[in-house]
């Protein structure tokens, strides 16, 4: 399973969005529609599934769903 399958997988599954809003170039914000607790989690979550750190640093330039994916998977290179 790619990065990208498994984001989308923790995404529909544990905050229920809809499998149709999740595109690459879709808005992070505006389709999740998560408080700032939900974000804690979904730090969380990808975190605990990926084995890298997200900070706050990380999300400053985050606007689509590609950048999310882009994010995590320079992390995920750089802890290799």
């Amino acid at each position: 399973m790619s990065i990208y399958q498994k984001i989308n997988e923790i995404l529909i599954e544990e905050f229920e969005v809809d499998e149709e809003v999740i595109t690459p170039e879709a808005s992070l914000k505006e389709s999740l529609d998560l408080d700032s607790l939900d974000y804690v989690d979904l730090v969380v979550i990808i975190e605990s599934n990926f084995g890298v750190k997200l900070v706050e640093a990380d999300f400053a330039g985050m606007v689509t769903f590609q950048d999310f994916y882009d994010v995590v998977e320079r992390k995920i290179a750089d802890k290799n």
